[in-house]
């Protein structure tokens, strides 16, 4: 006799009926949960068609400058459709008023494109968001979800304008994986990365963020972070991890890029509300 011995499942009499009902149900399932997940990420180019609309370049405008739109990153609409959602470090801390420089928002794409003035109605330094409004007719409006419910491990998408207008108007979209939540601050290497700003980050208790296995270029600070099925605004792109200077985010990109919890927008559309 072999000393080994095998266990063999013999179903009670009667249920053989119902261990083929379990067999079906249970391959079944398989095959959705599996169709589920292509069906997902299939969605996204017609995601891509619903989010580009309300993608606009934030920058500057001056009648006697050339070129006369300078750009300094990207936003995306929400709410009533004249509220735009950007970084706050996108924002110029001065314009050239005597020379007539404005902050402007620009929709469109390619050379169908209009400009709006732009007025800052709500910010935060702490999370580098800021909330404009802008003159002329509604735009799209993008949906905002809640970050909360963002796993490490997710699959999203950004769209921006990466390399700020070198490519032109056109949103380009990127995949990105929720790699983890970590700090918003990241920790000098050595005493000449310290600065007061980050200094006094550390000091308190930085907002968390998401890491995203990503790569994000200068331009697309501001660009919406979002789920590819439904389109739902969970973050805000806001900075690339760069190991040297701004040349190297563009020609060695680290692939490591963050974003802000879109959880963070909804105080500022309360403080313009409450206005």
């Amino acid at each position: 006799m072999s000393p080994y011995r095998y266990a063999v499942f013999q179903p009670p009499a009667g249920g053989r009926h119902r261990l083929a009902r379990w067999v079906v149900s249970f391959v079944l399932g398989a095959v959705f949960a599996f169709l589920s997940g292509a069906v997902q990420s299939g969605d996204l180019p017609d995601t891509v068609d619903r989010v580009e609309p309300s993608i606009v370049a934030v920058g500057t405008y001056q009648a006697t400058r050339s070129p006369r739109a300078e750009y300094k990153g990207t936003g995306f609409v929400v709410g009533n459709g004249r509220l735009v959602v950007t970084n706050h470090h996108v924002i110029p801390e001065d314009l050239d008023s005597e020379r007539r420089e404005r902050l402007v928002v620009v929709s469109g794409q390619g050379r169908d494109t209009e400009v709006h003035s732009g007025e800052v109605v709500a910010r935060s330094v702490d999370h580098d968001l800021a909330l404009l409004e802008i003159d002329g007719s509604s735009l799209p409006a993008l949906p905002l979800g809640s970050s909360d419910a963002v796993r490490v491990g997710e699959e999203v998408a950004f769209t921006g304008y990466p390399i700020g207008m070198i490519l032109g108007l056109y949103p380009a979209t990127h995949r990105a994986t929720v790699s983890a939540r970590t700090p918003m601050v990241i920790p000098a290497r050595h005493s000449d990365e310290l600065d007061e700003r980050r200094i006094r980050a550390l000091r308190n208790d930085p907002p968390m963020v998401f890491q995203l296995d990503a790569t994000a270029y200068p331009g697309n600070s501001g660009s919406p972070l979002f789920r590819m099925d439904s389109g739902e605004v969970v973050g805000v792109i806001n900075q690339v991890f760069v190991q040297g200077g701004r040349e190297a985010a563009i020609g060695q990109p680290s692939g490591i890029t963050y974003a802000i919890p879109a959880d963070r927008i909804r105080p500022l559309l309360a403080r313009y509300r409450d206005q």
